[in-house]
C-alpha cells in the first residue's frame, strides 16, 4: 500500500547524518527521494564499520532512496539539476550557507524554475546571524546549545549525549518544516524557503532549562540520571544491578514507600510532591538506595509493576534489540543489501504507525549512481545516447573508488 506521502518528489542534495535522516523519514512515508551525489559519493559512504564494502552508517540513513550521480561543478550537471527541480516538490540540502548559491542552485535561482518549490535548507547556525558561515557538526551544536553542560554524572565533566541528538533533532525538525510548507502550499499555490538551524533546534528541545533560567536565574547542571525538577525520576542500584523508575504525586509516593518498607517517612511534607523531592534528593537518595539494596532488579520490577509504578531495567543495545515490545512492534527490519556478496542488513524501522497507510520500509540503501539512468530517462526523457554522452564526459559517472 502506498505511504501517506506517495506522490511527493524530493530532490535530495543532503549529505552525512542530519539531512539524510530527514529525507529518509520522508522516504519511509512514501515520498520519492532522488538523492543527488557527486562523483565521489556522499562522504558517509566511507564511514565504517562496513558490511561487504557497504557503510552501515550510510545504509542506516539512506534506505529506499534513488542515487543519481551529477557533477554539479559543470554547466551540464547544473542544467540537469535545474531540469529536475522543475519536476519535484521539495529540494533539501544541508550545506554551509552559500554553498548552493555558489553552485548556481540557490533558492532565488530555483524558484524561478519552479515557483512551487519548497527549498529546505538545514545548517549548523542558519542562513543569517554572526555564525552563519561557521561549519558545525553534532558535537559543536551540542556544546554551544547547552545540552552537554547539563549531561553527565553529578558534579562531573560535560558529556556528549550518546546519540547525535544535534543532527537527529535537526533532521526531525526539517521534516516538520517541510510538511508544514507543503501543507501551506495547498492553500497558497506557491512554495517557500525553510531556513533551519541545528543550534536553534537545540534551544527548542531545552525548553525547561531555558524557562527556568529566564524565570529564576537557575543554570541547569549535570545530575546523572536525575531529573532537574522532578523526583523520584532516575536510576538506582539494586542488589544485582540497576533499575530506573519514576514516582508521581502523593498517592503514588505513598504506595512506593509501602513497597520499599519506608512508610515512616510519609509524614515528611517536603517529600509529598515531585518538585519538593527534587530539592531534597541529597537526604532522600541514600534512604532509597539502602532500601533497594535488599532486592534484585527483577524482584523490584515485579513489585513496582504490581502497583503501577513505571519502571525498567537499564538495557544495553544488545538487550534492547531483543526487547519483546520492540519486536512485537516490528521495530527492526531486514533490508536487502546490494553489495557484491548480497545478503541483508538489519535497521531500525519507522516508528510511525498509521491505521491505513503506515510506512513500508522494504528497500535498502542504493549503490552510488544506481538510479542515474532510470531517473534521467523517466523524468527528463533522455535517450540512452544522450545518457552515454554524459557518462563519457564524466558528468554522471561515479568514481570507481567509491562504487
Amino acid at each position: 500500500m502506498a505511504g501517506p506521502l506517495d506522490g511527493l518528489k524530493v530532490l535530495d542534495f543532503t549529505h552525512a547524518l542530519a539531512g539524510s535522516y530527514a529525507t529518509m523519514v520522508l522516504g519511509d512515508m512514501g515520498a520519492d527521494i532522488i538523492k543527488v551525489e557527486p562523483p565521489t559519493g556522499d562522504r558517509a559512504r566511507l564511514q565504517g564499520p562496513k558490511f561487504d564494502d557497504i557503510s552501515t552508517y550510510f545504509f542506516s540513513i539512506n534506505r529506499g532512496k534513488k542515487s543519481v550521480v551529477i557533477d554539479l561543478r559543470t554547466d551540464a550537471g547544473k542544467e540537469i539539476a535545474l531540469k529536475l527541480v522543475e519536476l519535484v516538490d521539495v529540494v533539501a540540502e544541508n550545506f554551509t550557507p552559500g554553498t548552493m548559491d555558489r553552485l548556481g542552485l540557490g533558492y532565488d535561482v530555483l524558484r524561478k524554475h519552479n515557483p512551487k518549490i519548497i527549498y529546505a535548507a538545514l545548517s549548523g547556525f542558519g542562513q543569517t546571524g554572526p555564525y552563519r558561515d561557521k561549519p558545525a557538526l553534532d558535537i559543536v551544536v551540542q556544546a554551544m546549545g547547552g545540552i552537554m553542560s547539563m549531561t553527565g554524572p553529578e558534579n562531573g565533566e560535560p558529556v556528549r549525549v550518546g546519540v547525535s541528538i544535534g543532527d537527529i533533532c535537526g533532521g526531525l525538525f526539517l521534516v516538520i518544516g517541510i510538511l508544514s510548507a507543503v501543507t501551506e502550499r495547498q492553500k497558497s499555490g506557491v512554495g517557500q524557503m525553510l531556513d533551519l538551524s541545528m543550534l536553534d533546534c537545540q534551544a527548542a528541545i531545552l525548553e525547561n532549562a531555558f524557562i527556568r533560567y529566564f524565570a529564576t536565574g537557575e543554570i541547569a547542571r549535570p545530575m546523572g540520571t536525575k531529573h532537574q525538577v522532578a523526583a523520584i525520576h532516575q536510576a538506582f542500584p539494586t542488589k544485582d544491578g540497576h533499575i530506573a523508575f519514576t514516582v508521581g504525586g502523593l498517592e503514588q509516593w505513598t504506595v512506593f514507600l509501602e513497597v520499599i518498607g519506608r512508610l515512616d517517612i510519609l509524614s515528611e511534607v517536603k517529600y509529598h510532591d515531585r518538585y519538593s523531592r527534587a530539592q531534597n534528593m541529597k537526604e532522600l537518595e541514600p534512604i532509597i538506595i539502602e532500601a533497594l539494596s535488599h532486592g534484585t532488579t527483577d524482584e523490584w520490577i515485579k513489585k513496582f509493576e504490581e502497583v503501577a509504578i513505571p519502571c525498567a531495567r537499564i538495557n544495553n543495545i544488545g538487550q534492547a534489540a531483543t526487547n519483546p515490545q520492540l519486536l512485537h512492534r516490528n521495530m527492526f527490519v531486514d533490508l536487502p543489501c546490494t553489495a557484491a556478496k548480497g545478503g541483508s542488513l538489519t535497521v531500525s524501522n519507522s516508528p510511525i504507525k498509521l491505521s491505513r497507510t503506515s510506512p513500508q520500509v522494504v528497500k535498502g540503501a542504493p549503490n552510488l549512481g544506481e538510479h542515474t539512468d532510470e531517473v534521467l530517462s523517466s523524468m527528463l526523457d533522455m535517450d540512452q545516447d544522450a545518457i552515454n554522452l554524459l557518462k563519457i564526459n564524466h558528468i554522471i559517472t561515479p568514481e570507481e573508488t567509491i562504487a
